[in-house]
């Protein structure tokens, strides 16, 4: 089946209306011209949890907290005294974007676009790649107008989810959401995206002095139902509906 270019990128629109919630294990790996040591270090996957739109737990393969988020239900009043717009935008999830024929984002609304963070600081882009892509199509499809070029583009598989890969190469007018961490690397790059989630599952470099470097993510649940105790320093004493509680019944055996 081909798969075009134009079907990649409005993939790489989508993440923010494919899920809520994300669990999944994320190694970063280092360039291969970097010691063993420190790729020992960096591959060391972490366990993360996310439920958008802010709420983040990261755990080491160990199972020992590294970040959980706080003051998830803190008020918000002072950020709309700001003066600004930014504050009054709605979250993405309840905006509506226009969707193709196969409910892939053709072009993104404005809203308050946010992925929550830890450590790298290409963490976020890893969730949502529009920088892949940008918020709509080109007016022209020509040489060098994406914000990206794209090799041929195949289906294929990664943890039992189906991906679509290709190898890209920036144009000059790719800007990262992130500045100064770009998910593209000089040259060519390497890319695996979720179909599923539209979250970018993998990526490596494939030229010069920054060739291995890149990510791996392995997806183990999505949309699962996730209590606000597993983000907050604070037990709230909340059952999770999901476990069985036993009933203990007097005078029973």
């Amino acid at each position: 089946m081909s798969i075009s270019a134009a079907d990649f990128r409005k993939l790489c629109r989508s993440s923010p209306w494919k899920w809520q919630s994300l669990r999944f294990e994320l190694s970063w790996l280092p360039a291969a011209s970097q010691s063993h040591q420190t790729q020992a270090a960096v591959v060391d996957p972490l366990r993360c949890w996310v439920r958008r739109p802010q709420a983040l737990r990261v755990e080491d393969s160990a199972g020992s907290v590294l970040f959980s988020t706080t003051g998830i239900n803190d008020s918000k009043d002072n950020l709309f005294t700001s003066g600004s717009r930014k504050p009054w935008l709605l979250p993405a999830h309840l905006v509506t974007p226009i969707y193709d024929d196969d409910g892939l984002v053709r072009r993104r609304p404005e809203a308050a676009y946010a992925e929550p963070h830890f450590g790298d600081p290409r963490f976020s882009a890893v969730l949502d790649p529009v920088e892949l892509a940008g918020m709509a199509p080109v007016p022209l499809e020509f040489p060098f107008a994406n914000l990206v070029e794209l090799g041929e583009i195949i289906e294929g598989t990664q943890n039992g989810r189906t991906v679509l890969e290709t190898i890209a190469v920036a144009n000059s007018s790719y800007v990262p959401s992130t500045p100064g961490a770009p998910l593209l690397y000089p040259g060519r790059t390497g890319l695996r995206i979720d179909v599923g989630t539209g979250v970018c599952v993998a990526s490596q470099a494939l030229d010069g002095d920054s060739a291995g470097a890149g990510h791996w993510l392995n997806i183990l649940a999505v949309d699962e139902y996730m209590l606000d105790d597993l983000f907050t320093d604070t037990d709230f004493g909340l059952t999770d509906v999901r476990d069985h509680i036993p009933w203990q019944i007097p005078g029973g055996a």
